[in-house]
């Protein structure tokens, strides 16, 4: 009998514990559609809807839209307006989450020119949908109107073209846009801003074939994300945790696709098949094509490895709306597959598909730019045509004034004849007069240019020689260096010759250029670096050294203290940063001049400055150099010390 109690006793235990782990189960994934479904209020379903870390998660998008049209049905029968509306703009946003770019844009333009019965949250998903869907679409006028419609309603202050530039091909000036438009807005302490920048700046790198640089574009990104990401101080919502995963799906998968670019397969097959793993789980359609990309790539990596199977599973997914440049790559790569089993006959049929898919592709694109071209055209023709009624207005209004006059001019015709010859014969001796004057400025115009040359010679014939004096001082303090025993005097020599061929720099490159006014920088600085390096001939052969100067263009009066400040920095980081190994050293010289501002920033990950570094700052020349050259570009020298290595940075006019 006690037995039979034991068994009742534990069967019952047993039993309460499997439903106590059962609730726990069925309450660690919450269902957002069934708590979309439970709210009773159109504008309650509608922030559920939007305001979801990930709607998607249990249930599809073609659920989501089977709910939202039994709800919209019902609004349209009871003729609420409110809720139809609501309706209609979260069925916009699942069409385009669906990628059916065609239904989305059809809707929304619906909503926007009923846009005045939205609130200002409604007109801002709109609107950001149609963004989105030209972009799709490639109807980028289209686009750039809805960015001005965003500008005038306040939604936001600026219209940015940069990923138009990047969508038709263009990412070098994608780039340079990106970064003159978003880094002045980025705060020193924003980890989240600067890993999105540095991501996005290292993913128009790639696209540019730069790998090697975009690759260390998106270390620092992630570096800055992690920095993010563990600081503790920092309360962080799960809608913004989320996003920051996503953005870490998406700079790995960038490096991971920089590697496969570089040979790296290994490295990138892991990094890839995470990315899409995360990436997966985001509800915006925007992470579609990444998603596409990766597997793309996780594809040929796995073919360059011969891991012929791994390659085809990645190449047999079903990927809904494929772009056409996708499926070309996707294409390429099953007859890249298919030669390396030996079944050329499928190799050939998917060569055939490309070929097909490339002369459709030029002809659809040939025909999307004359559309947009005749949309532009049109609108401009309109504008022109209202100009005309405009002035045909005002030319009737003055022939009615006119014709009122008419018997009072007729009395002031002899007098006007009269006055009419006088100034037909002011304008001969006037004509006759110019002709003189034009022959006299032509050959004035004949001497001036022929000075202007003679004094370019003598400006670049000055500058030669210059140069030839500088380097004639730097050959002088070479042979003092022979004949010196003295440690500290070889090394002060040295640092003469080093700034005495900066100095000499200038001046060559200022006799070498048409222009005898400006200087363009980025050249300078790459020379400037070499002739460093061959000063120090132990030290900065190993050095990674990144410049972003590029367009940048100073006058001499302004190049001359660049150049010694570089030379002064550039000299300390070879000597005094990276005491043990080079092999990881890293340099970053960005300089930029917008206008009448400029900015420069010197970067490297070494050693970084002495504890007693301000002490020694009074008895170092090379920091009482700096600090003068500032002075006299009318900025402050500042120096961070915080952060790895060390990092100096001046504004000037």
């Amino acid at each position: 009998m006690g037995r039979y109690v034991r068994f009742l006793f534990a069967t019952i235990y047993f039993a309460f514990l499997f439903s106590g782990s059962a609730q726990s189960i069925t309450g660690e994934e919450p269902n957002t559609l069934k708590e979309f479904q439970d709210i009773n209020t159109p504008s309650g379903r509608f922030n559920v809807f939007f305001n979801s870390v990930n709607r998607y998660q249990e249930h599809s998008a073609y659920d989501w839209l089977d709910t939202v049209k039994i709800y919209l049905s019902n609004a349209q029968k009871t003729n609420d307006t409110i809720a139809t509306r609501l309706y209609q703009v979260m069925q916009a946003q699942i069409y385009n989450d669906l990628g059916e770019y065609d239904k989305s844009t059809a809707l929304a333009k619906e909503l926007y020119f009923a846009k005045d019965s939205l609130d200002t949250e409604s007109q801002k998903i709109v609107l950001d949908v149609l963004d989105d869907n030209y972009a799709n679409l490639q109807l980028y006028d289209k686009q750039i109107e809805i960015r001005k419609q965003k500008r005038e309603m306040g939604i936001t202050e600026n219209v940015a073209f940069y990923d138009i530039y990047s969508n038709l091909g263009l990412y070098r000036k994608a780039r340079n846009q990106y970064i003159m438009e978003v880094k002045p807005t980025i705060a020193d302490n924003d980890s989240y801003g600067l890993a999105k920048y540095h991501s996005k700046v290292g993913n128009y790198l790639r696209l540019d074939n730069s790998a090697p640089t975009a690759l260390s574009e998106l270390k620092k990104a992630k570096a800055y994300l992690d920095v993010y990401l563990n600081d503790i101080s920092v309360q962080k919502s799960e809608a913004e945790i989320f996003e920051s995963d996503l953005l870490k799906a998406d700079i790995e998968g960038n490096i991971a696709k920089c590697h496969v670019m570089l040979g790296e397969y290994e490295q990138a097959i892991p990094l890839l098949k995470g990315s899409i793993e995360a990436l997966e789980a985001s509800p915006k359609n925007a992470h579609r094509n990444e998603i596409i990309e990766n597997t793309l790539y996780l594809a040929d990596a796995n073919l360059q490895l011969e891991r012929y199977s791994e390659a085809k599973k990645s190449l047999d997914v079903d990927f809904e709306n494929i772009g056409i440049l996708q499926s070309i790559k996707r294409n390429s790569l099953l007859a890249a597959y298919y030669d390396k089993v030996e079944n050329y006959k499928n190799a050939a049929m998917y060569y055939k598909r490309n070929e097909r898919i490339k002369d459709s592709l030029a002809q659809k694109q040939s025909s999307i730019i004359k559309q947009q071209l005749v949309t532009i055209v049109a609108n401009e023709d309109l504008e022109n045509s209202q100009r005309l009624i405009d002035e045909q207005k005002r030319i009737n209004e003055l022939a009615r004034s006119e014709m009122k006059a008419k018997d009072e001019r007729i009395n002031l015709v002899f007098i006007s004849l009269i006055f009419t010859l006088l100034g037909f014969a002011g304008l001969v001796y006037a004509y006759v007069k110019s002709i003189k004057n034009q022959r006299l400025i032509a050959e004035q115009n004949h001497i001036i240019e022929n000075a202007l040359i003679e004094k370019d010679s003598l400006l670049k014939e000055i500058h030669h020689r210059v140069k030839n004096n500088l380097q004639m001082v730097s050959s002088l303090l070479s042979l003092q260096t022979k004949n010196t025993r003295s440690k500290a005097a070889i090394e002060a020599l040295e640092e003469g010759k080093s700034r005495v061929k900066a100095m000499a720099l200038i001046h060559q490159k200022l006799y070498q250029n048409d222009d005898l006014s400006v200087i363009e920088m980025q050249g300078y600085i790459e020379s400037l670096i070499n002739s460093v390096q061959s000063v120090y001939k132990k030290g900065g052969h190993n050095i990674s050294i990144t410049i972003d100067a590029e367009g940048t263009e100073l006058d001499i009066d302004r190049a001359i203290p660049f150049g010694l400040i570089l030379n002064e920095l550039v000299s300390n980081s070879f000597k005094y940063a990276f005491p043990e190994n080079d092999e990881n050293g890293k340099i970053y010289i960005h300089l930029r001049k917008n206008g009448d501002q400029g900015y420069f920033e010197y970067t490297d990950n070494g050693v970084g400055l002495p504890e007693d570094a301000e002490e020694r700052a009074h008895s170092s020349m090379g920091i009482r150099l700096m600090n003068r050259l500032v002075n006299q570009l009318q900025s402050k020298l500042n120096i961070d010390r915080d952060n790895e290595g060390v990092r100096f940075w001046f504004n000037f006019s």
